[in-house]
């Protein structure tokens, strides 16, 4: 909840705090145009029913170089942390880094400002558990549906829904383990490297 009350506020922000724009200004993107975004997630819960706690954290940056006005590659980097505990003792913990690349094709304008795009993105992701001592290595691929909404000429909010179609392949990091595959369809959770649901994040053009 704290986390979905915290990319709202951002979203309000961000509309309320747009400057006036000369009527002939244009909103997008161009040809050679490098693109910087970074979405970040936080959530805390808290059990007193159970006394049990957890937190959960994400960082994922982004770089875009594009190839003409509608289509941009890139690479993007995943940083998560997690941790549940009950009664004062930790009973999960662990850490996530994601490495992939991406394309990302925008195929309609709603209006000056928004900007709407499909993205393709494969990667590499290594969750590492700190109380079982246990690695678990996954590659993926996923298809993202996002919306940019230009603050200003060279700013835009970026919301988005990750993994609508995804397939994924894990397996723990140990001798004789055996591959788990996924795949997924639709707008909720999904089981892959990236894995995520609706997002906030901040767009810089360059």
């Amino acid at each position: 909840m704290k986390k979905l009350f915290f990319a709202a506020a951002i979203a309000v922000f961000g509309f309320t705090t747009v400057n006036a724009q000369d009527d002939t200004t244009e909103f997008g993107f161009g040809e050679g145009n490098v693109f910087v975004e970074g979405s970040l997630g936080f959530s805390s819960t808290n059990d007193k029913n159970f006394d049990t706690k957890s937190n959960t954290f994400n960082f994922t940056p982004k770089v875009g170089y594009f190839l003409n006005d509608d289509l941009a590659v890139g690479v993007q980097l995943d940083f998560g942390t997690a941790k549940t505990s009950a009664s004062g003792t930790d009973t999960s913990k662990n850490s996530n880094v994601g490495i992939g690349a991406f394309g990302r094709y925008y195929f309609l304008d709603l209006g000056k400002r928004f900007k709407t795009y499909t993205e393709l993105g494969v990667g590499y992701n290594t969750l590492d558990d700190k109380i079982s001592d246990v690695k678990v290595n996954s590659i993926g691929a996923g298809l993202d549906l996002g919306l940019n909404y230009f603050v200003k000429e060279n700013i835009a909010l970026t919301f988005g829904l990750d993994n609508v179609l995804a397939y994924s392949s894990s397996k723990v990091d140990v001798s004789g383990a055996k591959a788990t595959n996924s795949f997924e369809f639709g707008v909720g959770e999904v089981n892959n490297p990236f894995g995520g649901t609706a997002k906030f994040g901040v767009l810089f053009v360059f």
